[in-house]
């Protein structure tokens, strides 16, 4: 089994409706178990402002899969959510999306995938939750997610309303 953390957003067509299916299909893979959900959190747009405001939330998922196939993984639920990529916008409004964050202290930089994320230490709306599940978080190379998150200037508010579980 490997540890796993996959960083979930939304911003269309009832964000939370959207991330609650995400984190069902997520129990529903058998490969998964042991799945943990942080809070939901509200952000800012990330890289392309004329948006909707995003919510996010992280879960942390025991798995059989390997990266990749945790990635295709991901990436079905999404196409099943109705998630359609535009090219022209990369970082536009989505009904979700599902990233592959950490996986145990893998290092890996393929076309599809690189590990661990490479904008994760730039993005509170990731750092954030992530650290609500893992407080001593560090990536392979040492750096301190906790000290990241505190070099970042914006912060996301926190829906203590709302849970996905």
């Amino acid at each position: 089994m490997a540890s796993a953390y996959i960083g979930l957003g939304a911003n269309l067509d009832d964000p939370r409706q959207q991330l609650r299916a995400a984190v069902r299909q997520l129990r529903q893979e058998p490969a998964n178990s042991s799945l943990r959900c942080s809070s939901c959190y509200q952000s800012a747009p990330w890289g392309d402002a004329d948006q909707p405001l995003f919510l996010n939330a992280v879960v942390a998922v025991e798995t059989t899969l390997e990266p990749l196939a945790l990635l295709d993984c991901c990436q079905r639920i999404e196409r099943q959510l109705g998630r359609v990529r535009n090219p022209e916008r990369p970082w536009g409004p989505r009904r979700v999306d599902l990233d592959l964050l950490l996986y145990d202290n893998a290092v890996m930089a393929t076309e599809r995938l690189t590990l661990p994320h490479p904008w994760m230490a730039q993005r509170a709306f990731v750092l954030q939750p992530l650290l609500e599940l893992w407080p001593t978080a560090c990536l392979p190379d040492g750096t301190v997610l906790a000290d990241a998150l505190a070099a970042l200037p914006e912060r996301c508010t926190p829906l203590p309303d709302f849970s996905l579980t």
